[in-house]
């Protein structure tokens, strides 16, 4: 479907993430340029909008470029990339703020193991961990659930490079089936597997 960028609940404005219930097989979009993340029913146009909206922010009830969206059936809320503010946060569907999973509250970025810099996409392992392209920092970052302060497991904080250790803009990142994890390495135009961590 072709369509023109705006924020009606019909539209869409740089849209990045799309995640998917598999219950409802709704799907569920980071509409980047909005600030928010959308809602579509099946067979449906028009969107309801479950996070942000409040106008770009790190305030709790808002969000700053939001870049990945992660649907977690688990906890029936959204682990959202939270660009702009340097943060991954969760949206539980139906409430009206977030709850900070990795970065900062205030929107500052960093290079320290409790700070990110324009992270651009967050999953959760079956066990509630959360992995992290930390794009800017060119790292992949876990964080235990409940801890402030995470590991980098793959790439060098804040060093970019081309070797087999090393990324350049890490952006998006997946598990298959027995959790080896995949990057996509952005600045270097290659795909990155690493067996199971």
């Amino acid at each position: 479907m072709i369509g023109s960028p705006g924020n009606g609940l019909n539209q869409l404005n740089y849209t990045f993430g799309i995640a998917r219930n598999l219950v409802n097989n709704a799907i569920y979009v980071a509409d980047y340029g909005n600030h928010r993340a959308m809602y579509y029913g099946v067979n449906t146009t028009n969107g309801t909008i479950v996070a942000g909206g409040n106008g770009p922010g790190p305030n709790v009830t808002q969000l700053l470029y939001p870049r990945s969206i992660y649907f977690d059936d688990v906890s029936n809320s959204l682990i959202i990339a939270n660009q702009g503010a340097h943060n991954i946060i969760r949206w539980k569907i139906g409430n009206h703020r977030w709850t900070l999973i990795a970065g900062t509250l205030n929107g500052t970025n960093g290079t320290t193991s409790s700070s990110l810099q324009s992270p651009s996409d967050a999953i959760l392992d079956p066990m509630g961990n959360a992995y992290i392209a930390d794009s800017g920092n060119h790292r992949v970052i876990l964080f235990y659930p409940n801890r402030s302060v995470g590991k980098t497991i793959v790439g060098i904080t804040n060093v970019n490079g081309s070797n087999a250790s090393l990324f350049n803009y890490p952006i998006s990142i997946a598990f298959d089936n027995q959790l080896n994890l995949y990057v996509s390495d952005y600045g270097n135009h290659r795909i990155q597997k690493f067996l199971r961590y």
